[in-house]
C-alpha cells in the first residue's frame, strides 16, 4: 500500500490540536480531509457539525480519528464501523470496558481496523524499561502521578460527570505503562477514591494492587498537586531501581541515566495505525481501562471538600 491514508477528525477540542493535527501534519503517509465538531472547525479542510454528516458527505474516506469524549465515542465509532472505516480512538476508547469489546467484535466483522491507543506508551522510557524489567526480581512499585486539574482541564465539566473518570483521565496514562512495562500481570486489591462533595468522580486515588506472584504495586493519582507536578513510577529490584519520570520522558536504571530518544507519541501512534490498516490487523488492549473499572468496583469512597473550577 503506497498511497496516501485519507483520514478525519471527530471532535476538535484541545487534545486534537495540541496532538493529532501536528501528528498527522508531519507524517507523509496521512491526508487530513475533514473534520468534524460541533463547536470548532479546522482551516485547510472540509468541516462539518456531526459525524454522520461528514461520513455522508465523504464517502471516500480511509479512516476516523475519535477525539471526542469518552461518552460519546461508542456510538461514533459504531457508525463509521458501519460505513467501512478504520478508526482509532483516542483514550480512554470507552465510558465502558464492554463497549470497547463489542467495538471489538464489529470491526473483525466488518473486516476494519480498531486501535484504542494509549499514547503513554509510546514515551521513549517505556521500551527501555520494559526490557529492564523483563527477567528481574522486582520487588516493589511505586506509582506517582499528580497534576494540577486546572491546567489540565480547564472548565472540562465532563470530566466530573459519570464516565469521565475525573482523576483517572490522567492516571490511566500511568496503568497503560504498567501493564505495558511489567513483565507480569497487575490485580487490583483494594482502593481509596476521594470525590469531592460535589463532584461524581474522584479528585484523588490511593490504590493497591499484586502482580501474580504477589509483588505489590501502589499507586496514588492526586489533580491537587503543584505547582511542579509528578508523573513518576519507580520500580525496586534486586539489582537497583528503575525510576521512569516526567511521564516517560526520562528513565535511570540502577542510578544511572538512560539515553533516549525524542519524544513523538502521537507521530508513532499514527505510523503504528497505518501499520495495522496495512496489515489487516487490530490492537485493543483494555486492561488499563478494565484496571479503572474495578477501582470504581472495589473502591471504598470518601468524601472531600467541595471542587471548584
Amino acid at each position: 500500500m503506497n498511497k496516501k491514508l485519507t483520514i478525519g477528525i471527530v471532535g476538535v477540542g484541545k487534545i486534537a490540536r495540541d496532538q493529532h493535527l501536528p501528528a498527522i501534519a508531519g507524517l507523509e503517509r496521512f491526508d487530513l480531509v475533514a473534520c468534524a465538531s460541533r463547536n470548532a472547525q479546522v482551516d485547510g479542510v472540509r468541516n462539518y457539525t456531526t459525524i454522520e454528516a461528514l461520513l455522508e458527505a465523504e464517502p471516500e474516506l480511509d479512516a476516523i480519528s475519535l477525539c471526542a469524549t469518552p461518552h460519546v465515542r461508542f456510538d461514533q465509532a459504531r457508525v463509521a464501523l458501519a460505513a467501512g472505516k478504520h478508526v482509532m480512538l483516542e483514550k480512554p476508547p470507552g465510558a465502558s470496558v464492554h463497549e470497547v469489546e463489542v467495538l471489538r467484535e464489529m470491526a473483525r466483522a466488518a473486516g476494519r481496523t480498531l486501535f484504542a491507543t494509549w499514547h503513554s506508551r509510546y514515551s521513549p522510557a517505556v521500551e527501555p524499561a520494559r526490557e529492564w524489567l523483563a527477567n528481574r526480581a522486582i520487588k516493589n512499585v511505586q506509582v506517582r502521578w499528580k497534576e494540577d486539574v486546572r491546567r489540565w482541564h480547564p472548565g472540562q465539566e465532563w470530566i466530573w460527570t459519570p464516565g469521565g473518570l475525573g482523576v483517572f483521565d490522567p492516571g490511566i496514562n500511568a496503568l497503560s505503562i504498567v501493564t505495558r512495562m511489567m513483565p507480569r500481570e497487575v490485580v487490583l486489591k483494594s482502593a481509596t477514591l476521594s470525590v469531592p462533595a460535589n463532584r461524581q468522580t474522584p479528585i484523588a486515588a490511593e490504590l493497591d494492587f499484586n502482580d501474580e506472584i504477589g509483588v505489590p504495586v501502589h499507586a496514588s493519582f492526586d489533580w491537587r498537586y503543584g505547582p511542579v507536578e509528578q508523573w513518576e513510577i519507580e520500580v525496586t529490584t534486586a539489582d537497583g531501581t528503575l525510576l521512569l519520570t516526567e511521564g516517560g520522558k526520562k528513565l535511570s536504571l540502577a542510578g544511572k541515566p538512560v539515553e533516549l530518544g525524542p519524544e513523538r507519541e502521537y507521530p508513532a501512534l499514527y505510523e503504528r495505525f497505518q501499520w495495522l490498516i496495512e496489515h489487516g490487523e487490530q490492537d485493543v488492549d483494555v486492561r488499563p481501562l478494565r484496571l479503572v473499572a474495578d477501582a470504581f468496583l472495589l473502591g471504598s469512597h470518601q468524601a472531600v471538600e467541595p471542587f471548584e473550577d
